[in-house]
């Protein structure tokens, strides 16, 4: 094989927005995210202003014994971003991630959950 031809094949990092389901309940938002290959090291999620952001890498190695004649498998970078508004309790934010997808929570804030209306008289 050229040394061209190598070249082209060598794997690189590709950027992808990951798939997302979010569910509301009466306790807040969950944001479920398909991230294969994510691990808990190689997960970040961070709030700055009205965004949360979510990035990670897989952690797919090639097998070090052989050689790959076709590769379609590597390594991945996911990034997704949200939109937080003041219905969130941004102080009480959770994540997690357990076979690949990523669980991340977003409470309500106090002001909107449902309650019960007392009646007096």
């Amino acid at each position: 094989m050229s040394k061209e031809i190598a070249r082209t094949m060598e794997p690189c990092m590709t950027c992808v927005r990951p798939m997302a389901d979010v569910v509301e309940t009466g306790e807040g938002f969950h944001v479920y995210m398909d991230m294969p290959g994510v691990g808990r090291d190689g997960l970040a999620v961070d709030l700055a202003n009205d965004e949360v952001t979510v990035r990670g890498k897989s952690g797919y190695a090639p097998r070090a014994d052989a050689g790959s004649v076709h590769a379609e498998f590597g390594p991945v970078e996911y990034a997704r971003s949200f939109a937080v508004s003041d219905a969130v309790n941004r102080e009480a934010i959770t994540a997690s991630i357990r076979d690949g997808v990523l669980d991340l929570f977003l409470p309500k804030a106090d002001e909107v959950k449902p309650r019960r209306i007392e009646i007096t008289g």
